[in-house]
């Protein structure tokens, strides 16, 4: 083979050629390089693989074998016996499961299968109770060459035999060209081993422990670099952002206190005092509020705003939807009635002569406070003097929109206050919002009560769940009926609610009598916002909806939710939609409808059903399912990291952020060993952060 480096495309490796390069391609592996990094999704340990003469009673081990015979009844009321009968070539070796009648239906005849667990010797025979079952595929069994077997990611045409042996190629054709961006005397520090043999020990392990301490090193290395183009940014603001000096005087306190009427909360009061701070600093905020669901941020947004205004200054507010943006112009209408604030809002549908005329008001300063879309941030929007910036439901937006706010003034850059209503974890927020200064607000308004959460599995349950919101629609409360999906498709599986079909359903059915109306994103903006504006004005007794009413929907009569199909969403976003109830002084009732019966779907609805507030769910739910599911990997808040799914060792997140803050701060930093670590972060995140070069 000629001579190779780390860019060369893959089809070049010897054994690759342009075929199976295409079939690379799809798993997002065009060059060696990219080879290399695509690392194993998990491993088999046949290292302590018994046959089950060898087993011994109630300590955890390994079988191996052949699915032979599967059998599923009913042992009693309400509980169920499923077994797989095993054959591990000398003997057979049953698995049994309690009250889990899936579990045969995942597994089939003549599959070879692992069990693990703790055996127990009963009537002549092996027994695993609630084994772990691992499935072998085409290229796990043993060829005697290794007892730690690697799996990967694949696609259709790509078998892992080919997979192992290219990527073997590829370690040994440049892997003594991969730098390793770590300096010697921090790797010792950290006790990690070099990125070439940490390479090497992913692809190739001797043992499930070289794995282990070799992916470690991997993950650490994506995280803290990261981390350091997140500590860099912050320091760049620090230190470049010379920012309006807005004061907050006993004067202005009390004229915006007055507006409200209601007294701030105490976390309400603690956010307010740490935004005075910033705003006079000097120095541009860059904070984030993060408040659970009912909290009043929305409060704490205008409160900064009209700061700024007071000094003579301007302020936005940008939400990612037209729908979010509506509402927050209401709420400041609302409580700038009798104002001599002049407002205007900005969004995609204003007809061009409107958006002409607010766009000079904005440039010259005749428009004081303006609430809008990502239209805020297109070309052609220019304000006078921006004073205080305020970015709605931070985590539907990317970095790169954030600092594109920051270039709309002139010479001082504004304020930035970003606020999200969705609890995020906090080892995930210290990764996704590490540059910013961090205030939560966990306390409700007074007489906002906690929603009342139930699953409703099964047609008794579900029978009794809508008699109860018969009730208590009868006596004036309005509901909503969320549902996952817009319309039928033949990808989406049997069962699931379509808004359209459960609207047609619920019409002439349970809801039958009652003013029901429908939204969803596919319909026209001025029809929905029609149909919002009659719910909210009691026109309406019911709102058939998809996830559009996550967020900006403010109903206080609408005490009574319905989410179908619940066990489809995160914890973190159920938990965001039933913010939409209980809004006013009556108690909120939300029902998860669920057809799993899975233990899986069950434990985790049954969170929602114990913890009302946003953060302990949040927790809870980055432990379940990672962060990508719950920021979402496709949005533009998403982490640019090559890991993403891996995220869920907390440990790993809180040690790569302290060492990366701390070390930004040192003159070591600067020292010439750190210099490749430092080129490499630019590289990957200089541009997406708008990273200074040096300094």
């Amino acid at each position: 083979m000629s001579e190779v480096s780390l860019d060369t495309q893959v089809q070049y490796l010897n054994g690759v050629g342009p075929h199976r390069a295409a079939l690379l391609e799809k798993l997002g592996i065009t060059t060696i390089e990219d080879l290399l990094w695509n690392l194993p999704r998990d491993i088999l340990d046949f290292s302590d693989v018994r046959p089950p003469h060898e087993l011994t009673a109630n300590e955890p081990q390994t079988v191996r074998g052949i699915v032979r015979d599967l059998d599923g009844r009913e042992i009693s009321k309400n509980r169920t016996l499923s077994s797989a009968l095993l054959d591990c070539g000398t003997d057979f070796v049953r698995g049994n499961w309690f009250n889990q009648p899936w579990m045969i239906k995942k597994l089939q005849l003549g599959q070879t299968v692992l069990f693990s667990g703790k055996p127990k010797f009963r009537m002549g025979r092996w027994e695993i109770s609630h084994p772990h079952v691992q499935w072998l595929e085409e290229g796990d069994l043993l060829d005697g060459a290794s007892l730690i077997v690697t799996r990967y990611r694949l696609t259709e045409g790509l078998t892992v035999q080919e997979l192992r042996r290219i990527i073997a190629a590829g370690l040994e054709a440049v892997l003594p060209l991969v730098p390793d961006p770590l300096p010697a005397s921090l790797r010792e520090r950290l006790e990690l081993p070099p990125i070439q043999q940490a390479l090497r020990q992913v692809h190739q392990p001797e043992t499930a422990e070289q794995f282990r301490a070799a992916r470690h090193r991997i993950l650490f290395d994506d995280l803290f670099e990261f981390q350091l183009g997140v500590a860099m940014r912050r320091r760049a603001w620090k230190l470049r952002s010379e920012a309006p000096v807005l004061p907050r005087t006993a004067k202005i306190d009390s004229r915006i206190r007055r507006l409200f009427p209601f007294p701030y909360t105490d976390g309400q009061n603690i956010a307010v005092k740490e935004i005075a701070r910033d705003l006079a600093s000097g120095v541009a905020m860059h904070r984030l509020i993060q408040a659970d669901v009912g909290a009043g941020k929305t409060v704490i947004a205008i409160d900064a705003m009209l700061t700024a205004i007071a000094h003579g200054w301007q302020a936005l507010l940008m939400a990612p939807t037209e729908l979010l943006a509506a509402q927050h112009s209401r709420t400041i209408e609302d409580v700038l009635h009798a104002s001599r604030v002049k407002r205007a809002i900005l969004t995609g549908s204003l007809p061009p002569p409107v958006r002409k005329k607010v766009l000079e008001q904005i440039a010259s300063g005749d428009v004081q406070l303006v609430v809008g879309t990502q239209s805020l941030i297109q070309e052609g929007v220019r304000f006078r003097n921006l004073g205080v910036a305020v970015i709605d439901e931070q985590h539907k937006f990317g970095v790169a929109q954030r600092a594109s706010v920051s270039e709309l003034a002139g010479e001082k850059s504004p304020h930035v206050l970003v606020m999200t209503a969705t609890p995020i974890p906090r080892t995930l927020c210290l990764t996704q919002f590490g540059d910013l200064d961090l205030t939560l607000i966990k306390d409700r308004p007074p007489g906002r009560k906690a929603v009342i959460t139930s699953r409703i599995t099964g047609p008794h349950a579900r029978r009794k769940a809508w008699q109860f919101l018969l009730d208590k629609l009868k006596s004036g409360r309005q509901l909503y009926v969320v549902c996952p999906l817009i319309g039928d498709s033949e990808e989406i599986e049997h069962g699931s609610a379509a808004a359209e079909q459960v609207y047609r359903e619920l019409t002439t059915s349970e809801l039958q009598g009652f003013r029901v109306g429908i939204v969803h994103g596919r319909m026209k903006r001025d029809e929905r916002e029609r149909t919002m504006a009659q719910f909210r004005d009691r026109e309406l007794d019911v709102l058939v909806a998809t996830t559009v009413v996550e967020v900006g929907v403010d109903v206080p009569n609408a005490t009574l939710m319905v989410i179908l199909d619940a066990e489809r969403y995160g914890l973190s976003q159920l938990h965001q939609l039933r913010g939409r109830i209980s809004r006013g002084s009556f108690q909120g009732y939300c029902f998860l409808f669920t057809e799993s019966d899975s233990p899986e779907s069950q434990s985790r609805l049954s969170v929602l059903e114990r913890a009302a507030d946003g953060f302990e769910v949040a927790e809870q739910d980055f432990d379940l399912r990672g962060p990508g599911d719950i920021l979402g990997t496709r949005q533009h808040g998403a982490l640019p990291l090559r890991f993403v799914s891996e995220l869920k060792q907390a440990d790993l997140l809180e040690s790569a952020h302290t060492l990366a803050q701390e070390l930004i701060e040192t003159e070591e930093f600067d020292a010439p060993e750190f210099a490749p670590l430092k080129s490499r972060v630019l590289d990957r995140f200089g541009e997406s952060m708008d990273l200074p070069r040096s300094g």
